[in-house]
């Protein structure tokens, strides 16, 4: 699509800030103007829309030249309405989370073992939630009341931070790195690392592979865009 404006500035609006485009606001594909709660966050994706496009009227551009107003928009018109839908997928990962999964060399087992053991161990007292652990890919049942636990733990999050849990969690295959991040025991760049933890140990012998590498570039920014959300939507 074509850009169709000139400016874009912050406008207050009714409990928050919206973006305005020569003095329209955006709205939504509902048609609700988007709205967030912290003026620096609006003022992040009024520069997405000051930037799209090249920064002048007629560039080219897509929505996806404007992350933090896709996720802003997912979480006020898909995720506010209705969270319930958006909490059950995400709790669904408690009963298969990557860091329950440990590798069957010893070398590698050992490695998990120091890296991913303190984020169960940080997931169990912050939320009452031990979760077991094996070896190789036969699944693990996980207690139902440590699945309870993490469950009410997403439910707890507002829309945007279900909304960066619905990037952060799927990218990462573990609930318990995005509830890391979101609450502040990681940032995005440290849960990347860990989640492609088996795959950087197996470059070392193998060498890199360059569509993977490529794959984890791509997840990497995505997650990096959300952590930017997060910062920006934190109460000041």
């Amino acid at each position: 699509m074509k850009r169709f404006w000139n400016s874009a500035a912050t406008t207050p609006q009714p409990g928050g800030f919206g973006v305005s485009l020569d003095g329209k606001p955006v709205r939504l594909p509902g048609g609700a103007p988007l709205v967030v709660d912290r003026a620096p966050l609006a003022e992040a994706i009024a520069e997405e829309w000051s930037a799209a496009g090249g920064g002048a009227r007629g560039g080219e551009m897509s929505m996806n030249d404007m992350p933090l107003t896709r996720l802003v928009g997912t979480a006020q018109e898909r995720i506010a309405p209705d969270p319930a839908v958006m909490i059950d997928g995400l709790a669904r990962y408690a009963e298969s989370d990557l860091l329950c999964y440990r590798a069957e060399d010893p070398q590698l087992a050992a490695l998990q073992a120091a890296e991913w053991q303190p984020l169960l161990d940080w997931a169990a007292l912050r939320h009452d939630a031990p979760l077991r652990v094996t070896a190789g890919i036969m699944p693990v049942r996980q207690e139902a009341s440590a699945v309870a636990a993490l469950r009410a733990a997403v439910a707890a999050r507002n829309p945007v931070e279900l909304a960066a849990l619905g990037v952060l969690v799927p990218a990462l295959g573990s609930l318990v790195l995005g509830l890391a991040v979101v609450e502040g025991r990681l940032d995005a760049a440290d849960a990347h690392r860990l989640a492609i933890l088996d795959e950087t140990f197996q470059e070392e012998f193998w060498g890199l592979d360059q569509e993977a590498a490529e794959r984890r570039a791509r997840i990497a920014g995505e997650i990096a865009v959300v952590g930017r959300l997060l910062a920006l939507a934190k109460p000041s």
